[in-house]
């Protein structure tokens, strides 16, 4: 059985020796960077640096959370605002492994600038065992490239640090835990953020649906699950479907895009079940969404396919 408390101090006397310098940790704010900061924190103190970086695929509000939740953990931290030029750089792209591999190299090339000015050697990243499993090598094949493992460009200036990488993700809950933090239980979130719960190619304008439609999905679940309505499952969101279909708003023909809410049971993020999420539950959430983004969205759908054969995400 996993012994977190055990896996702390045998993690933390590791990286005081293979930590030599100044290292970087890029920090999301979920479970997995969190923990790995903290751990990292605890060997080498503010040797570390944490970076933040807004990609403008945000959920709302989050980065502002992320600010206090540094700021909580004692981190030494930049926060950087990237949300133009990952805009810049994600236009035109359809493909979700080449929007994958795109982030993946941006996130890198900031963390390299940043690197350079604070004079420091070694990355560190929330790496678990399912981003590396699914992004395939050797005689794995590639489910989808975790912008963390397949998004890594093949030259890099930083030497890679990733204390997670043999865990899963019900053992990394059970180190937040130990150390009492106020994300153990949150939610996954992709590293890619929304532009992988866009379909297609990832608009400033497609961002802010979703971005919207996620928050609705979020609260929806959660209020229902604190009246005892339904179990919370282990994820839960929207995803953007970039095709379009006729409604109507009032007295009118609307022409206005898909959403589709995925919400699903899981205990590592290697196989899933979809959740069963009451109707009237589900009536709020397409009311919400349909009433609030009218003249974007007018039809709500939802994901009932368990992993395999889908994934979590849809990209």
């Amino acid at each position: 059985m996993f012994n977190a408390d055990k896996f702390i101090n045998e993690s933390v006397l590791n990286l005081k020796k293979e930590i030599t310098g100044k290292a970087l940790i890029a920090f999301s704010g979920g479970v997995d960077s969190t923990v790995c900061a903290t751990l990292v924190n605890k060997a080498i103190g503010k040797k570390l640096v944490a970076v933040h970086v807004d990609t403008g695929y945000m959920r709302k509000n989050e980065s502002k959370e992320v600010k206090k939740l540094m700021d909580k953990i004692g981190l030494n931290y930049h926060f950087i605002d990237a949300s133009e030029e990952f805009y810049k750089d994600l236009k035109g792209v359809i493909d979700p492994e080449k929007k994958r591999k795109i982030i993946g190299e941006k996130f890198i090339r900031i963390f390299e600038k940043v690197a350079i000015k604070e004079k420091i050697k070694f990355l560190v990243q929330g790496t678990i065992a399912p981003d590396w499993i699914e992004s395939g090598g050797e005689l794995r094949d590639t489910i989808k490239s975790h912008h963390n493992v397949g998004g890594l460009p093949e030259e890099m200036n930083l030497l890679l640090v990733e204390p997670l990488r043999d865990l899963y993700k019900d053992e990394v809950r059970k180190i937040a835990r130990e150390f009492k933090l106020p994300v153990a239980e949150r939610q996954p979130f992709p590293g890619p953020g929304l532009a992988i719960r866009i379909i297609g190619e990832a608009t400033k304008e497609r961002a802010e649906i979703v971005r919207e439609a996620c928050d609705i999905v979020e609260k929806e679940i959660e209020d229902a699950s604190k009246k005892g309505l339904m179990e919370i499952p282990w994820q839960y969101f929207a995803v953007l479907i970039p095709v379009k279909s006729v409604g109507v708003q009032g007295d009118r023909r609307a022409y206005g895009y898909v959403i589709s809410v995925r919400a699903v049971h899981s205990i590592d993020a290697m196989t899933c079940a979809y959740s069963i999420i009451p109707h009237e539950i589900l009536d709020r959430i397409s009311t919400q969404i349909t009433n609030k983004m009218k003249d974007k969205v007018n039809r709500v759908v939802y994901d009932i396919t368990n992993k395999p054969p889908s994934t979590v995400e849809w990209e």
